[in-house]
């Protein structure tokens, strides 16, 4: 009998400026069991587990099926055990974990040895953007491109000195929707205030110049447009920054916001953040630095 675990870990991307581009994994995780079985069935605990629909219309063995069907040349069944911790739809990579996750089993589960970079490479076909895929394979801080179809990555492993504060709101937001709300064109002028402070925020992640991350995490191109659908956020925002977080930025298009600080100022924000925001779940995280984990 085949079975196997896997543990695959939330992201936050864009981090202000990386649009698409910049990402990174903190210790919050999806787990899936996945055992031979000769009926198919699923179980699910955490997140979704009373979404009927999540049953039936599963993205996991959606992508699960297809892949493992196509690398041993026929269907099996499985038992499948979700544990899902990670938030839908609050901008902590929930799909990206899924999709990544559903590849590294069909590739384990068909006894084929995949890397990580093949395993990259193909969640690509099913989410057109590295940003959050790459944090889940690799963990800790990644800078990814996309050429010719494929993904090039940078990654940095995160100090044990630096923590993030994650606020998630009661409310959902859709990626798809709020793309639509975000500016078409955008000026020279715009489009250089993103790229150099993308390219100091990288380079203060790889070079632990956490004091030039205030700096180098600001936006002018999404941020704005998608907290208009949660203007509490932008409270958060001031709030972190003034009990001294090193940078705090939308937690890919939200509605969770993500808050970098150094170890010592994470309780004192946790505690302030929780306090003035009591809808909300306020959380602290160390930082994930290895990607996803299977077990046999």
């Amino acid at each position: 009998m085949k079975e196997m675990r896997i543990k695959t870990p939330a992201t936050s991307a864009n981090l202000g400026p990386g649009f698409d581009s910049l990402g990174l994994a903190i210790t919050l995780y999806n787990e899936v069991y996945i055992k031979s079985s000769r009926y198919h069935s699923i179980s699910i605990k955490g997140e979704g587990a009373n979404n009927v629909r999540l049953k039936r219309n599963n993205l996991f063995i959606s992508i699960f099926n297809d892949i493992y069907a196509e690398l041993v040349g026929h269907k099996d069944t499985f038992r499948f055990e979700f544990k899902n911790n990670i938030p839908f739809a609050r901008g902590l990579g929930s799909s990206s974990a899924v999709i990544v996750s559903a590849i590294a089993c069909a590739y384990n589960m068909a006894d084929i040895k995949a890397d990580k970079r093949v395993v990259l490479n193909r969640a690509l076909e099913y989410e057109p953007h590295p940003d959050n895929i790459a944090p889940a394979v690799y963990g800790g801080f990644v800078s990814s491109v996309v050429e010719n179809g494929e993904v090039y990555s940078l990654k940095k492993e995160l100090s044990k000195r630096i923590k993030a504060v994650m606020v998630v709101p009661d409310k959902p937001m859709s990626t798809s929707h709020s793309r639509t709300k975000l500016d078409k064109n955008f000026s020279i002028e715009k489009m250089v205030y993103n790229i150099s402070r993308a390219s100091l925020l990288s380079s203060a992640f790889f070079s632990e110049n956490w004091e030039m991350l205030k700096v180098a995490s600001k936006d002018c191109m999404h941020q704005d447009k998608r907290m208009l659908a949660l203007p509490e956020l932008k409270n958060v925002q001031k709030m972190a920054l003034k009990d001294g977080a090193l940078m705090s930025t939308l937690s890919g298009s939200g509605s969770s916001f993500f808050t970098l600080c150094y170890e010592k100022d994470a309780q004192k924000i946790t505690n302030n953040l929780k306090r003035e925001f009591e809808n909300f779940k306020v959380a602290t995280f160390d930082f994930d630095n290895v990607g996803y984990i299977i077990e046999k």
